[in-house]
């Protein structure tokens, strides 16, 4: 059997979250702060406008680039809230959530041997999804001591006569950092420099604590090279609904398209009429969920001090990256051993990367109730390891 399969499909590595997945679902008493999906069912307004849309038999194909009235809100929404203009006409695609937009983007701008810069770490989806695409990964390690942004130099260091696409992945999941604007500057310049693409993940864009999220796209001189992604399901907690989106130039966009036509025809009717209603009437249900998250952000950061567990502050998404080094661990080992005594699901930093070596990721998309027991064993379970240790 092994002789009919593909080389490249085999050689590249099942998600590290997905394996933590799948051991939790097979034991009881879990608490699983894995897997990074909303608590929050999706408003009831939106699901209303689903229901009423399955009942009106809207179960047919849309355009294989999206519903007119849902490209047309993405746009208004862009403006609104991040002072970006695009033209629903032909720079929208509308897409089976922000991982197809991610696969179909890098599908449309890469040739064979090009090169694609990955911060790390990083989303699961961008290394292997590169490797698809027949480009080669580049990875940069993103440094603590620099809160796990990407720098100008860094970024310089490793541009070559056949970089291609820049990855820009924040707000950052695992990391939960963010690029404010005079980072984005400063790396704008080096890309305009050495004309290159960035491919812009901003699918948390909604879900910063700090500054408002600023997208590259608005740098002077970017917008036209960049691609941008986006989509429903952090935001709006509608990850079932799998809605996302791609804005770009008119070019990338039709290529993307003509990608996603023969691929996926198009992206759920009932998803995309929801997600009008999710865009015109949602900006108070992402409020909402915003400040429950940062109550659950500021509570884990006072439980990892209170520790003595090193975890830089994160400004975005909803995750923190806490350091274990000190228990002399592989991160991966330190999550099996921790599922295993106390019952609690983490993620394995290397999921993200080797530069994710010594940390965990921690979502904090639950219950305030979860997190305060899931810390209890997290600390009952550090304390036995310090003791065992002196």
């Amino acid at each position: 059997m092994r002789n009919f399969l593909s080389d490249k499909i085999v050689n590249i590595k099942p998600s590290g979250i997905r394996k933590f997945f799948d051991l939790v679902s097979e034991m009881d008493d879990v608490i699983s702060l894995g897997v990074g999906e909303p608590d929050f069912e999706t408003p009831w307004h939106i699901r209303d406008e689903g229901i009423y849309s399955f009942e009106k038999g809207r179960t047919f194909y849309t355009s294989n680039s999206g519903l007119k009235d849902l490209k047309k809100e993405i746009c208004n929404y862009l403006l609104r809230r991040f002072n970006l203009m695009y033209n629903f006409t032909n720079e929208v695609l509308v897409t089976v959530g922000g991982s197809e937009a991610i696969d179909v983007g890098m599908r449309a701008v890469i040739n064979p041997g090009d090169e694609v810069i990955i911060p790390q770490p990083s989303y699961v989806s961008y290394e292997p999804c590169a490797v698809l695409a027949d480009a080669k990964p580049v990875i940069v390690n993103l440094k603590p001591e620099n809160e796990f942004r990407l720098t100008a130099d860094e970024l310089r260091a490793v541009i070559t006569d056949k970089t291609k696409l820049l990855i820009l992945p924040y707000p950052n999941n695992p990391t939960g950092a963010i690029m404010e604007t005079h980072n984005l500057e400063e790396i704008a310049k080096v890309i305009i420099e050495n004309d290159i693409l960035v491919m812009s993940d901003e699918i948390y864009a909604e879900l910063t604590y700090k500054n408002k999220h600023v997208s590259i796209a608005s740098i002077d001189g970017m917008r036209e090279r960049t691609i941008l992604i986006n989509g429903f399901s952090k935001s709006y907690a509608m990850t079932g609904w799998r809605l996302g989106y791609a804005c770009a130039p008119a070019p990338i966009i039709k290529q993307m398209t003509k990608i996603h036509q023969y691929a996926i025809m198009c992206a759920p009717t009932i998803s995309q009429y929801a997600g009008v209603e999710a865009l015109k009437h949602g900006d108070g249900d992402v409020a909402m969920m915003r400040d429950a998250y940062n109550q659950r952000r500021r509570f884990l950061l006072k439980e990892f001090k209170d520790m003595n567990i090193p975890c830089f502050e994160p400004f975005g998404a909803f995750y923190v990256f806490p350091c274990i080094k000190e228990f002399g661990m592989t991160s991966e080992e330190f999550a099996t051993r921790l599922l295993q005594a106390e019952k609690v699901a983490t993620v394995p930093g290397t999921a993200f990367g080797d530069s994710g070596e010594g940390y965990l990721r921690i979502s904090y998309a639950y219950s305030i109730e979860n997190l305060r027991v899931a810390m209890e064993r997290f600390r009952r379970f550090i304390d036995k390891l310090r003791v065992q240790q002196k």
